[in-house]
């Protein structure tokens, strides 16, 4: 997309937010709200997580009942339960306001239980093998892929594509806009919405969530209010949108093995699924 193009992606987007009906304009509660972005089909999917968990945890157990242990779980718990970080941001920082006036730039806690293994602890034997059928349950669903060179490559390309969105100097007088409305309303001068999210004054604890004080509350509730008024998510989304379709034009056939890469692990998934599943 040359730069008049991203101009006038934006000016699409601002255009449609604007007439989106008698109900006021359209509001950007979520990442899905935003639109599909180019790199989207070249990487992995909450779906192919959801699969691929699956298919690795039968494999697991396969694994597990050749070694000797016949009964073990699909879903199971370390003999001691580790410290989980759970991460619940957007690359916009936070979006939804009923979601800052509740929980500021946390989440409820209950959601944290969401994600804990719901089947019996391993035995100190059964974690012995755990860690090597854990090992060969990966290799089996990698088969065929070239790890190093295909294996998610629009991720490993997403780091330099960020940089160039954080360069683009049509974004960053975006957030600026952005910062001067949150300090208008009394809060601090961030330089970005994800410097608003990462402040460590909402002290996460060990599992990433924040203390929901009023302060940190009151901070995301202007946040997304200034959001909303200066479209500054749909702004920052057709940066990333430009800097995508420009690096998928400049590498190509590197993306199109990374896209094959993909396909040969979701046909692995889905084989895993129907012998075992």
């Amino acid at each position: 997309m040359t730069r008049r193009g991203w101009r006038l992606g934006a000016v699409a987007v601002l255009a449609a937010v604007c007439v989106s009906g008698p109900g006021g304009p359209e509001v950007i509660r979520a990442v899905s709200d935003l639109g599909p972005l180019p790199a989207d089909r070249y990487d992995y999917t909450s779906q192919d997580y959801q699969r691929s968990q699956r298919a690795s945890a039968l494999l697991v157990r396969q694994c597990m009942a050749e070694r000797g242990h016949r009964d073990f779980p699909l879903d199971p718990r370390y003999p001691s339960d580790p410290i989980v970080a759970t991460a619940v941001s957007t690359d916009y920082g936070v979006l939804d306001l009923a979601t800052a006036r509740r929980w500021g730039y946390g989440w409820d806690p209950a959601k944290s239980l969401a994600f804990r293994p719901k089947g019996r602890r391993m035995t100190n034997a059964e974690y012995a093998d755990f860690a090597a059928c854990n090992a060969e349950a990966s290799r089996r669903l990698l088969r065929g892929i070239d790890v190093k060179r295909d294996w998610l490559y629009a991720i490993t390309r997403a780091v330099e594509v960020d940089k160039a969105v954080k360069r683009d100097p049509r974004l960053r007088a975006a957030w600026d806009v952005w910062s001067r409305c949150v300090a208008a309303q009394g809060f601090k001068r961030y330089s970005d919405p994800v410097a608003a999210y990462t402040d460590t004054a909402w002290q996460r604890g060990s599992d990433g969530n924040t203390r929901h004080t009023q302060r940190e509350r009151a901070t995301a509730v202007a946040d997304v209010t200034c959001k909303r008024r200066h479209h500054t998510a749909e702004l920052w989304h057709a940066a990333r949108a430009e800097q995508q379709a420009v690096d998928i034009t400049r590498h190509r056939d590197r993306y199109a093995a990374g896209l094959r890469a993909l396909r040969t692990y979701r046909a692995s998934i889905a084989s895993v699924l129907q012998k075992l599943g």
